[in-house]
Order: C-alpha cells, then structure tokens, then sequence
C-alpha cells in the first residue's frame, strides 16, 4: 500500500499541527504555498485561520486559480473552520470581494458562533468516529444550508459544523488544536 501524499495549504493557521496529525494516521505531509507543490497530492488540508487573509495571500502567490482547478478536478480536500469557510460554494458575512476556493456544495456563515472570547469548548458525536470527539471552536462558522449531495456528519446549536461530500471533508471546528487524529484518519481513509 502506497503511503498517501496530503498538502497542507501553508498560508496561515495550524498547518504544522494538521501536518503533525497527519502523520500520526500514516500520511506523509508536505506544505503547500506555491502552484507547483500542488503537485502529486493525493489530498490536501486547509487549516483554520483568517479566511480573508488566506484568500487575499492565495491570490498573491498565485495559488488560488491552480487549487480551484484542482479541487474542480477531484482533488480530495479537508477543510478546518477557515477551511471550510474556503471550500464553501457560498458565504455570508464575508469582508468585501472576498472569495473562496470552492467545491462544497454548503452555504457557511462566518464567525457565525460570534467573536474570540465567543470561543467553546464541546464534545460532539460525529458520523463515521467511534464515541465523543472533543471539538475546540474558535471563531467558528456554521453551515445554513447544505446541498442535495452534502451529508451532515455533526452538528452543534443547530446548525451543521462538520460535513462531507464526496471526498470534501469541512468542520467548523479545530481537530488539529487537540491530541485527537480521528478526524484526519477519516480524511486519509478516504483518500
């Protein structure tokens, strides 16, 4: 079996600790700040963060155009609260000429569980994880509308905060910011 090859879109948030999960379930990792290192993923990571300013730093280096293709073209993603604010087809409360990447088919709000000191702490029980995960939400979105082919894995106050089409992973939450790599391994499983 061929170790998986999964970037980790290394613009801005907690790309050595997605990078460290990762590994833990068995892929190898490798940061990704230009077009070229897009090449040969078998899947790719975008971590939390500043939305607008991964957007903003994705169009300077050049790399927004070649990872929208990309993810166009099947390339398996995993998106984390920023994340999946870019991998969203449509958002609200965005700053500006914001943009996104794209490919989920999900409406997400920003900031939607309020400012910093808004942040929480919870255990969830997500679809496809074995028991309570506990989930560390910093600023987080939620998701307000899901399309046909989205399924909702977990949600919190209501509102889905992690969901997968196809092989687009999103939670509205930090998996990364704990010891726990049971959502990375669900990406890898199904890469």
């Amino acid at each position: 079996m061929v170790t998986p090859l999964v970037g980790v879109l290394a613009l801005q948030g907690d790309v050595v600790d997605h990078c460290r999960a990762l590994e833990a379930v068995g892929a190898r990792s490798r940061t990704v700040r230009r077009p070229e290192e897009l090449t040969g993923l078998d899947g790719i990571v975008l971590p939390g963060g500043e939305s607008t300013t991964i957007d903003k730093l994705s169009r300077r280096f050049g790399l927004r155009d070649p990872l929208v293709d990309a993810l166009a073209a099947g390339l398996p993603a995993y998106g984390s609260c920023a994340g999946m604010i870019m991998l969203a087809d449509e958002l609200l409360d965005g700053l500006g000429d914001q943009q996104t990447f794209g490919g989920l088919d999900v409406t997400v709000r920003r900031n939607a569980f309020g400012r910093q000191v808004d942040s929480f702490e919870t255990d969830l029980d997500v679809v496809g994880i074995e028991g309570p995960l506990h989930a560390v939400f910093i600023r987080a979105p939620w998701v307000e509308r899901v399309g046909a082919g989205v399924e909702v894995l977990a949600s919190a106050a209501g509102h889905p905060v992690a969901v997968r089409q196809g092989r687009l992973l999103a939670t509205s939450f930090h998996p990364e910011a704990t010891a726990d790599t049971r959502v990375h391994a669900l990406f890898v499983a199904g890469l």
